[in-house]
């Protein structure tokens, strides 16, 4: 499942922005300009912007926050899989990718993750998109 993040609205620019790096997603429902917003941070940078939750800003074939939204938890975690200008798109970890990510002690995860280790791996493999097993579809 991808999920296209825009908004690089800081001193950063794209910059934080490379192939591979993790980005924490979290919730913010108490947002005063969207109830499904869903920030995108890096260590080092911090919040690097949102998921897009637009029409105009979700780049087709990936999903808008307002679809990823019940189906992660408070916090969780993507790949960068593609940038381009101030756009990129990132994949949500599987479950099994979130695990790995959680036992390499040089992953990202241990700086960024006010949750290691738990979150509920079995709402994720209900929901993510590829760990459903048929009689969920």
């Amino acid at each position: 499942m991808y999920i296209t993040i825009q908004s690089f609205n800081n001193m950063h620019g794209s910059k934080p922005l490379k192939l591979d790096g993790l980005i924490k997603l979290v919730k913010e429902p108490d947002n005063k300009y969207d109830a499904e917003a869903i920030a995108c941070e890096m260590r080092y940078f911090g919040k690097i912007g949102y998921v897009a939750n637009s029409t105009n800003t979700v780049v087709i074939g990936s999903m808008s926050a307002g679809r990823l939204y019940d189906k992660i938890n408070d916090e969780y975690f993507a790949k960068i899989k593609f940038v381009t200008g101030s756009v990129a798109l990132a994949r949500v970890l599987t479950s099994d990718e979130y695990i790995a990510e959680v036992e390499n002690p040089e992953s990202d995860i241990h700086y960024l993750s006010d949750n290691l280790g738990k979150i509920d791996v079995d709402f994720i493999k209900k929901n993510i998109r590829g760990e459903a097993d048929d009689s969920q579809l």
